[in-house]
């Protein structure tokens, strides 16, 4: 039993900071959570965790600009009855405590396998609690479940010491085959992993509009599954310089221009990308970004019968022009949301495990640059410096 009453995380509170008024992520304590089946049965289901390492997402960063989630965070709240939330969703951690019913119902009993779901064992999770009774849900299609709920969004995240959650969600793993730091990332590989299988890249042109976390994942993925030509473009030079030393065959920077509207495409980018695809356009266009524009670059970019994957994610209404274009192109479009529960996981965990590949070694190397200013210290958590932090490298993880 872990004896402590209050513990530290990182929170936004709506009546303390406003949504509005505030930014960034508040630290509080509050207090530890505890298993209590006999008030609450689902902590039969249940386990609790100290927390190793903890990913900061895209998404934490909209929260702490206040520019993503607002009304997520804030009905999910109005519906609990309360006004702070604890913010975080990729994680990797050990099990202290667990419900009556997590062995019998979670835990693989067979004794050849080492890396189990039971006390003391290390485990990443996905960050969408799904239902598991809804349509989508029965027919294993939960990654869209209709009733799902998002750690640290519309429930209570991991930025803390120790955390509750439910076991169905975890995932162990075996950090002989992948180390602690990358399994905290476990959820945006799997993202990227998703967007990477949906069409079939194998000899395929490829080009890849955003290269934030996920974009650079995609990259790496994208050479180990085959694609015969990668372009990636971005409006930042260091992440496609990145982007290069990834596996990317091409690098296009979008320099920024004042344009009649935001949601027109860039010329110049589609041009560039037509001249290194013999003016065919490219088979797969990957938009990870998020904006009308990058959306309309991607379309464009696209040869005719070619696929488009839509990962990034913009609120708001998106202006596509002379829509019908892309119907005469016979173009195929695919949403992609989160990951396929626990397919994505098992086929990123292969990938990871394979040495030769080089991947693992490439997402310390170069996207966390070997934990040289990526990895943050928990206990030494201050805004402006973590602010700085966020701003200079694609992808944080704290320690704890």
């Amino acid at each position: 039993m872990i004896e402590l009453s209050k513990i530290p995380a990182l929170t936004f509170d709506i009546k303390e900071d406003g949504w509005v008024a505030s930014k960034g992520f508040i630290k509080r304590e509050i207090d530890m959570p505890f298993l209590d089946e006999k008030n609450n049965l689902q902590d039969a289901v249940s386990v609790i965790l100290k927390i190793r390492y903890a990913g900061v997402c895209g998404s934490d960063r909209g929260i702490w600009y206040r520019s993503s989630f607002k009304d997520l965070i804030h009905s999910s709240l109005l519906k609990e009855q309360k006004s702070m939330r604890i913010l975080g969703h990729e994680f990797v951690g050990e099990i202290m405590e667990a419900g009556s019913m997590v062995v019998s119902l979670y835990a693989d009993l067979d004794p050849q396998n080492l890396v189990k779901i039971e006390v003391g064992s290390l485990v990443s999770g996905d960050s969408h609690i799904t239902c598991g009774k809804c349509y989508y849900c029965r027919i294993g299609e939960g990654h869209i479940c209709i009733n799902e709920s998002i750690l640290g969004i519309s429930i209570d995240g991991i930025f803390a010491k120790y955390i509750k959650i439910p076991a169905k969600n975890l995932w162990a793993i075996d950090v002989n085959r992948v180390r602690p730091e990358i399994a905290s990332i476990f959820d945006p590989l799997g993202n990227a992993v998703h967007a990477t299988t949906k069409a079939d890249v194998r000899g395929q042109r490829v080009a890849v509009f955003g290269c934030g976390p996920i974009g650079l994942f995609s990259i790496l993925l994208l050479r180990n599954f085959g694609a015969a030509k990668i372009i990636a473009v971005d409006l930042n030079p260091q992440n496609l310089d990145m982007a290069h030393e990834l596996g990317a065959h091409e690098t296009i920077l979008i320099e920024k221009k004042d344009k009649k509207n935001d949601w027109e495409h860039d010329v110049e980018v589609v041009e560039k990308i037509k001249e290194l695809t013999y003016g065919k356009g490219v088979d797969v266009s990957m938009e990870m970004a998020g904006p009308a524009s990058s959306l309309n670059n991607a379309l464009e970019s696209t040869r005719r019968g070619g696929h488009v994957i839509l990962f990034g994610l913009k609120d708001g209404d998106f202006t596509i022009p002379k829509f019908s274009r892309f119907i005469v192109k016979g173009l195929t479009l695919h949403s992609v949301i989160g990951r396929e529960i626990f397919a994505t996981w098992q086929v990123t965990q292969r990938v990871l495990s394979d040495k030769s590949n080089g991947i693992q070694d490439k997402i310390w190397d170069v996207i966390l640059k070997k934990g040289n200013g990526t990895i943050i210290n928990f206990n030494e958590y201050n805004k402006e410096s973590f602010e700085k932090k966020m701003n200079e490298h694609p992808k944080i993880i704290f320690k704890f």
